[in-house]
């Protein structure tokens, strides 16, 4: 069970410490290449910011994965909820889910980070306002037209190539609406911070992909609360190694910043490439900086499981635990060659006995990507991640529809489910994950 005294700093210590399940596992006696392992995690904050009062080391448990009403994914589906009422659910308190029934968790959590996406951050709330700068816009008009599940879901998909940076010169955008977004994160993680019983984390989600919706998405957490006024997101660049550059251009002796992968299931094999974003051979340089930036990775969360694959541990008869094998927002398989961390773990330690060093020594999280400010965690009591268009049994295909004739419209189609389903893909999601550390 977890431990119900909350302790902690303001810090990555206190993820880089002592990760409960990842390259920081070690036994502490052992010296040298876990010490080494956890300096990789984390820049090493002032120790005696997190020693708790009788430095006792305790299990802490948070969630680095939230959405709340300025992720664009999450306000077009009901979400209205702000990152003080993520904070407030997280220590406890109940919130109201976008269908209209109570979130609330048994147990409060130790630490969080609200993650919204960094495209459009803040600009669906302005769209549905009707006074803003950008109400009068076609787009933003037919946006506040759509009623039913099945018209906000076709407004989302025709405005991905927008939140994708695709459109040049978008004039749906407006920098100051988004800048103005990013602030109140920032204000509501220093609101809400509480050391020693309740810790938050400036972040976002940097959310890139390839040519084929192949899933190359990261959260990145910030040490403390002085962060860059924009954050790099893919309309930026949508290469990884881009972003890298810019957060060691952030970092010195008394800032930091880490990126965290998630859903590398969903990557088609390119999160884990033998190969840099030119394709070029891994070499020494691209695994210090990658291991520099990304001393983690989301192992799990509602979109699956990404430990590894059938076809890549065929010995393991847990190796089908909880998987989604599609391409996130995609209907499209994903190839599991690249895609699943155990692979990935073999894979660096042969780059690194080939002298091109090893880019993948992380250690493992888990986290929710909620999109409705609350995570579930809890099977038993799962309201799953998409608000209203995921928030029946029956939309998410737990259930049979009580009209197996009442047509789609659940945001994308799966065929492969029993008839008189609902034919979506949000059968695969479950409740999970958290992300545990061991720390003062």
């Amino acid at each position: 069970m977890r431990e119900t005294t909350r302790r902690g700093g303001r810090g990555l210590a206190a993820l880089g410490c002592a990760l409960l399940i990842g390259a920081c596992a070690e036994n502490a006696d052992s010296g040298g290449e876990a010490q080494e392992t956890a300096a990789g995690a984390a820049a090493q904050a002032d120790s005696e910011s997190v020693r708790s009062a009788d430095g006792t080391r305790r299990a802490l448990f948070g969630d680095l994965h939230i959405h709340t009403r300025y992720s664009f994914d999450a306000y077009i589906f009901g979400t209205r909820a702000t990152p003080d009422d993520a904070y407030r659910f997280a220590r406890g308190e109940a919130i109201a889910h976008p269908a209209g029934f109570e979130m609330q968790m048994a147990k409060p959590l130790d630490f969080l980070a609200v993650t919204d996406h960094a495209s459009y951050i803040g600009m669906l709330p302005a769209i549905f306002d009707e006074n803003s700068s950008v109400a009068d816009h076609p787009e933003a008009i037919a946006l506040r037209s759509a009623r039913t599940p099945a018209e906000r879901g076709q407004a989302f998909q025709g405005l991905i190539p927008r939140f994708g940076g695709q459109v040049r010169d978008d004039d749906l955008v407006d920098p100051a609406i988004m800048r103005s977004a990013w602030q109140d994160v920032i204000a509501s993680a220093e609101r809400n911070n509480d050391p020693g019983e309740f810790t938050t984390f400036v972040g976002y989600e940097y959310t890139s992909s390839g040519a084929r919706m192949e899933n190359l998405h990261r959260n990145v957490i910030f040490r403390g609360s002085d962060v860059p006024t924009d954050p790099f997101s893919r309309v930026d660049s949508v290469n990884p190694e881009d972003l890298w550059s810019w957060m060691d251009r952030y970092r010195d002796g008394s800032k930091d910043v880490i990126a965290i992968p998630h859903n590398s299931n969903g990557s088609d094999g390119m999160m884990f490439e033998l190969v840099n974003w030119a394709g070029d051979p891994i070499d020494a340089a691209y695994a210090d900086q990658r291991m520099r930036n990304e001393p983690l990775v989301e192992i799990t969360q509602v979109k699956g499981t990404s430990d590894t694959h059938p076809a890549l541990s065929p010995n393991d008869e847990w190796a089908d635990f909880e998987l989604m094998e599609l391409k996130i927002a995609s209907n499209d398989g994903s190839r599991a060659n690249g895609s699943y961390v155990r692979e990935a773990y073999q894979n660096g330690l042969r780059l690194e006995a080939d002298g091109q060093g090893n880019p993948y020594r992380f250690g493992l999280i888990g986290s929710s990507d909620t999109h409705v400010a609350a995570g579930s965690f809890d099977e038993s009591n799962y309201w799953s991640k998409v608000g209203l268009i995921d928030a029946t049994p029956q939309q998410r295909g737990s259930v049979p529809l009580d009209d197996p004739d009442s047509g789609t419209g659940l945001g994308n189609a799966y065929t492969n489910v029993p008839e008189g389903y609902a034919p979506s893909y949000y059968h695969f999601w479950s409740a999970s994950g958290l992300a545990g550390v061991w720390a003062e």
